[in-house]
């Protein structure tokens, strides 16, 4: 390694930005260029705050009961503005939350929650790992539960959980802080999504974790080039203004072109190069509309670079089901119940919320055997559809 070490320390958030993309990891960290968080970033960070500020009350001044909607909200507020966030649709997203997120809780007992926004250092190999646990539970003389928020918009698959680096050293920084731990829950809460995505390591695990913790610290230092590597999460990176291969992409040029389709690893893989050009391309498209609709605010139209851009209302319409139902029967002579079969069907978003809702007032297991009985008797359509993961 380096007589010097490039880092004081490591983090998750180290490690991963190395691993995703060595040349971020330089511009951020070695660099130490200026990161320019997008709206995603910033309103996960506005998000937690508000959350550890929520229940850090609680259990400072050690109080038992539910929390308050109203004080969530007005805690949002002051973050959003401390922030400089801006866009009505981002901050109704951020209301929805907070007020899902109180009424999940129910009543919050403050010796159950053990820590809030908990610091730890792990000793692995030379380094010292550094981090925050959002929150850690109390479940029994035993057990408690680590718990991170993800603001993310998509739900991980049961394999990233399992597998999550993140939830490996939070589950070794427990057993080290509270060393009376026998049994560690860890959980990712997706607070978009109302849901809980929960798993355990085991001895094997968290050692194989380690060392590849301690690997990947070696090369943090060791390296000496730090290429960019696109990826979907480019769209994220904050300083992917800084990056040449970013720039690139946004002209939509992949490097390899398949000029004889009959080879298909040529075809896979421009492919592969087509579909992150186009995830980058079509959010970089979101973020400059995001722009010009501000603009469009204040006034009726822009006219740029001989391209005039409006904002304009689209019209969809829902029929109530007895008006529509009373109309039809007349003009077609048919029954209530014939009319029903024909034109009614139940949106899965609808039933889904009714199913939330009752989710509320029901156990988990009576809610469970409604979903089954429901799924039972939908009619499934199956349509073919193109899949593609990384192999390996």
């Amino acid at each position: 390694m380096n007589a010097t070490p490039r880092n004081t320390h490591l983090s998750y958030s180290r490690l991963t930005r190395f691993e995703q993309c060595p040349l971020s990891y330089k511009l951020h960290y070695l660099d130490k260029k200026q990161a320019e968080p997008g709206i995603p970033l910033r309103f996960g960070k506005v998000i937690h705050a508000v959350l550890e500020n929520l229940v850090r009350e609680v259990v400072v001044d050690e109080r038992t009961g539910p929390l308050s909607e109203d004080h969530a909200v007005e805690l949002f507020r002051e973050a959003w503005t401390d922030d400089g966030l801006a866009g009505v649709g981002v901050f109704e997203e951020g209301l929805h939350i907070l007020r899902d997120f109180v009424r999940e809780e129910g009543v919050v007992h403050h010796r159950d929650v053990l820590a809030v926004e908990k610091e730890f250092q792990l000793s692995v190999g030379p380094f010292t790992v550094l981090g925050f646990i959002d929150r850690v539970n109390w479940v029994d003389d035993e057990t408690v539960e680590v718990i991170d928020y993800k603001t993310n918009r998509q739900i991980f698959t049961r394999e990233e959980v399992d597998s999550s680096l993140q939830l490996s050293l939070y589950h070794v920084a427990a057993q080290r802080l509270w060393p009376w731990v026998k049994r560690v829950k860890l959980t990712f809460r997706m607070l978009r999504h109302g849901i809980r995505q929960e798993t355990t390591r085991t001895a094997e695990q968290l050692a194989d974790a380690l060392a590849y913790v301690e690997t990947l610290g070696v090369q943090t230092e060791t390296a000496k080039e730090f290429p960019p590597r696109l990826n979907a999460n480019c769209i994220y990176c904050d300083h992917r203004m800084h990056c040449p291969a970013y720039a690139e992409a946004l002209q939509g040029r992949p490097h390899l072109i398949c000029e004889d389709t009959r080879d298909l690893e040529a075809v896979a893989h421009e492919r592969e190069q087509v579909a992150r050009l186009a995830k980058i391309l079509y959010a970089r498209k979101e973020e400059l509309e995001g722009v010009l609709k501000a603009h469009l605010r204040d006034r009726e139209e822009l006219v740029l670079g001989g391209v005039r851009y409006r904002m304009f209302n689209t019209t969809s319409h829902e029929y109530p089901l007895d008006a529509t139902l009373s109309v039809l029967a007349d003009a077609t002579g048919m029954s209530r119940d014939e009319l029903l079969g024909k034109v009614a069907v139940v949106e899965k978003k609808a039933l889904d919320a009714v199913l939330k809702d009752v989710g509320k007032r029901l156990d988990k297991p009576r809610v469970s055997l409604l979903k089954a009985e429901l799924e039972a008797k939908a009619e499934k359509r199956h349509s073919p559809r193109f899949w593609a993961k990384e192999a390996g």
